[in-house]
């Protein structure tokens, strides 16, 4: 027959304390506030990237820009996408009374797995949605050796 009795050890969990167990949460939960209170953290650019035998397609919200304040750079599969979200003067003499809007400067960069032909990349902007086609540059997309 088994003993499943267990000795009694009333500061068995006390000495058990971790006073950081369980730090890395916090510090995560952190992290998520913005530096200052009563400020949200800055919204990124969410975007989603297909592809296809030729090219990659580039759907990314930036909401509530005009299409001048927005800027596409490409340095061989390097990406980056930034805008500005100007804030509108208000022509009223009416006061705020909460505001949840973000004004300022977003940037995204991504890295492609093939360099872009920069040349023939094209871009489009409606109803808050900018569209890229950045076709894949000939010759570029790496070579699959053989193994022996």
């Amino acid at each position: 027959m088994a003993n499943n009795l267990m000795r009694f050890d009333p500061f068995g969990d006390i000495s058990r304390f971790d006073p950081f167990s369980n730090l890395e949460g916090v510090l995560k939960d952190f992290r998520m506030l913005p530096a200052l209170r009563g400020l949200e953290a800055e919204p990124r650019i969410r975007m989603d990237l297909s592809e296809t035998d030729n090219a990659y397609l580039v759907k990314a919200e930036i909401p509530g820009v005009k299409k001048d304040d927005i800027k596409v750079a490409i340095d061989g599969n390097q990406v980056s996408v930034s805008a500005e979200i100007r804030k509108e003067e208000d022509k009223k003499s009416a006061s705020m009374v909460r505001s949840e809007r973000y004004y300022g400067q977003q940037y995204r960069s991504f890295t492609l797995p093939q360099e872009v032909d920069d040349t023939k990349a094209e871009a489009k902007y409606s109803d808050g949605i900018l569209e890229l086609t950045l076709p894949k540059k000939a010759g570029s997309g790496g070579k699959q050796i053989t193994i022996q």
